[in-house]
């Protein structure tokens, strides 16, 4: 059986019951993998990524998508960067799916404020991203139906 650094429980309810959607944690994680790519991974971190470690450079556009697909809202914990690694909150759940980039260490999930899908894709660049990691997400769930 795999091991995931994800953080949240394993059930999950597709906030549209038309797709066939992934319906625990695993399962969507294993979807995204595949589906993570260097295209997808944002630019200034796209040295470090690799299919090692694919959850690099795609905390935004993961959760914004997981967000569209589940309901709930996305957050961001600062980091020393300067930067927000964002995940999910969905009911009283955290579902962090991008958290194994920082290989086990911890994050400060209580200091995190609400994202904005708006303010994040102001960035047409993160934008296009987005589309396309929705696109082959939903083309590799179609697939499996």
């Amino acid at each position: 059986m795999k091991r995931y650094y994800i953080k949240g429980s394993e059930t999950l309810m597709p906030s549209d019951g038309k797709l066939a959607l992934p319906r625990t944690v695993g399962e969507l994680f294993d979807t995204f993998l595949g589906v993570w790519a260097a295209e997808t991974c944002a630019p200034r971190m796209r040295d470090r990524w690799s299919e090692d470690d694919p959850t690099v450079g795609q905390c935004s556009i993961t959760s914004f998508l997981v967000c569209k697909l589940y309901g709930g809202r996305v957050y961001g914990v600062p980091l020393s960067d300067g930067n927000y690694h964002c995940y999910n909150v969905i009911g009283d759940t955290v579902f962090d799916l991008t958290c194994e980039q920082f290989h086990g260490a911890s994050l400060a999930y209580d200091l995190a404020d609400e994202q904005s899908a708006e303010a994040h894709f102001a960035n047409i660049e993160k934008r296009e991203r987005y589309e396309l990691l929705k696109a082959r997400f939903l083309s590799k769930v179609a697939s499996r139906s």
